[in-house]
C-alpha cells in the first residue's frame, strides 16, 4: 500500500495492531514505548520519532520499501 502521509501510516499501523489482537497497552509493554507514543503515531502526529516508527512497523510484521516514483 502506498503511504502518502502520517495519518495513513497511523491508520495502517492501528489496523494491523487490531488484526493481531494487540491493545495499545500490550504493544506499549512489549515494545517499551509509551502508550501515548503509540496513540500519537496511530493518530498521525507528525512529531513521531522515525526510529521508533520503523521498529514498531517491523514488530507488527511490515516491511518498508522506498522506491523512486515511476520505476
Amino acid at each position: 500500500m502506498k503511504i502518502n502521509n502520517t495519518k495513513e501510516l497511523g491508520q495502517m499501523i492501528r489496523r494491523r495492531r487490531k488484526e493481531l489482537g494487540y491493545t495499545q497497552g500490550f504493544l506499549s509493554e512489549f515494545s517499551g514505548f509509551s502508550a501515548s507514543f503509540i496513540s500519537n503515531l496511530e493518530n498521525g502526529k507528525e512529531t513521531a520519532e522515525i526510529g521508533k516508527v520503523m521498529f514498531l512497523v517491523s514488530l507488527l510484521g511490515f516491511d518498508m520499501e522506498l522506491r523512486i516514483r515511476g520505476e
